[in-house]
């Protein structure tokens, strides 16, 4: 009987803690102002909602090479102890040119497209 509690244990725990990870994080990837071609900005990819322990790594791509001289705050939390990570850089966006973020969080990667507002 005390394995049989054993087992529904781990097994109530495995979904609570696969549910969350499969809800792992939020990405959102915008401009400081309205994004509009040939305008100087600033790109910015915020991960929010990310559950601990993270293991995250943020990179802004231009056309799937990374941009250099990005900046990235401390890895932070939230009052729920989620975590969240903003990274950014200055750029001009030009017609043609494809901006990304890419989030490896936890063995996972995954991009997000940045869209221009016009």
């Amino acid at each position: 009987m005390k394995g049989f509690i054993v087992a529904v244990l781990l097994c109530v725990l495995y979904h609570t803690v696969r549910s969350r990870s499969d809800n792992a994080c939020k990405v959102n990837i915008y401009t400081r102002h309205l994004g509009v071609w040939e305008k100087e900005n600033v790109l910015i990819c915020h991960v929010s909602k990310i559950s601990p322990p993270p293991e995250i790594r943020l990179d802004l791509l231009k056309n799937g090479v990374v941009i250099p001289n990005t900046n990235q705050s401390d890895l932070a939390f939230d009052g729920e102890w989620e975590y969240y990570l903003t990274k950014h850089v200055d750029f001009t966006p030009l017609k043609g040119e494809r901006y990304t973020c890419r989030v490896c969080l936890n063995g996972k990667t995954s991009h997000y497209e940045w869209e221009p507002d016009e």
